[in-house]
């Protein structure tokens, strides 16, 4: 039988190896989705326990922005510098969801930390000039961020340089004569410091993570868009329970004047409460310790705190964002 657009799976692509798989397992183990593999390590197609009709692609990193890029994968998760390097007016291919809180890093320009005149863009834009007129060539960067480079280049008006592109340590490059600065991505900058280098005060290009991306090519059929729904449902319900904590008291005084105070202030929502004044709110995690104390202020003897698995809500914000993406003609 010839399948059909409604009994096409929905492909979600992640990491096959190291430690970006195993972030982006236990990312989706926290909501409750658990990636299987079959048949071990070695098993490059996967399934997400008790949902049927969800295929997990466990890829390279680069076959995972390619397979995002031209709809091959309904979602998958990647840094956001190799979506922007790689796809081509990326904002109109595909949405970036939610940042997932790991894999980050940022792309930065470094100079040598000779160059104690040069702290800034402008600056590198002097020095360019000097060095074409003294040398008679441009001054070289060596990245392996070809596009990014260019754009933040052109954006910052820095046009007398070439870009030698580096397929080894480009950290490297200036020490070795191969270039003069480079473009390259850092952590902590301690490798750029090993090498005599350093960020210019203005020279981040981009602060990246692994973020959980759709594509908005791929064949967003019914059936596909409700495992979206359902899988975004539970990162939301997770990502949710994760910034909130429940907080619970007991309050003689309890009307909707104080339950509107709390809100205003804490962004506290109201879960319950009981004639005999009990009272059990949901709050930013951020908020609870100010809160408890309006709470004792308030005539409350004691304060619980308890933290959520889930925060499951009739509204999707994750799925909302996806489906304002995606072509209205496609809608179910």
């Amino acid at each position: 039988m010839n399948e059909t657009a409604s009994e096409r799976p929905f492909v979600l692509a992640v990491p096959s190896k190291g430690r970006l798989q195993e972030n982006a397992a236990a990312f989706f183990a926290r909501a409750g989705l658990e990636l299987v593999q079959s048949r071990g390590s070695r098993d490059y197609r996967g399934a997400l326990a008790g949902m049927a009709n969800v295929e997990i692609a466990f890829l390279s990193a680069s076959d995972i922005v390619a397979q995002l890029a031209h709809g091959g994968a309904h979602m998958g998760v990647t840094g956001e510098d190799l979506i922007r390097e790689t796809i081509p007016d990326a904002d109109a291919k595909v949405a970036l969801l939610t940042p997932l809180g790991f894999g980050g890093a940022n792309v930065v320009v470094a100079a040598p930390q000779a160059w104690i005149d040069v702290k800034t863009m402008a600056d590198l834009e002097d020095v360019a000039a000097a060095f074409r007129a003294r040398r008679g060539q441009r001054m070289r960067v060596a990245t392996k961020y070809v596009n990014l480079t260019r754009r933040f280049f052109a954006q910052r008006h820095v046009s007398d340089y070439r870009i030698v592109e580096s397929s080894g340590a480009t950290e490297g490059a200036p020490a070795a004569g191969q270039a003069e600065l480079i473009v390259d991505i850092t952590t902590t900058g301690s490798t750029l410091l090993a090498n005599a280098l350093k960020i210019l005060d203005d020279g981040v290009i981009l602060r990246s993570q692994a973020n959980l991306v759709a594509s908005l090519h791929a064949d967003w059929t019914p059936g596909t868009r409700e495992s979206a729904r359902v899988i975004l449902s539970r990162i939301a319900a997770e990502e949710e329970a994760r910034m909130t904590r429940e907080v619970s008291t007991v309050l003689a005084r309890l009307d909707d004047d104080l339950l509107a105070e709390a809100e205003a202030a804490f962004c506290a929502r109201l879960r319950s409460h009981a004639g005999d004044g009990r009272l059990t709110l949901n709050c930013p995690k951020d908020r609870v310790a100010p809160l408890a104390d309006w709470l004792i202020a308030q005539g409350a003897e004691h304060v619980a705190v308890a933290a959520l698995d889930y925060v499951f809500s009739a509204a999707n914000p994750l799925y909302e964002k996806l489906i304002a993406r995606l072509p209205k003609t496609a809608s179910p």
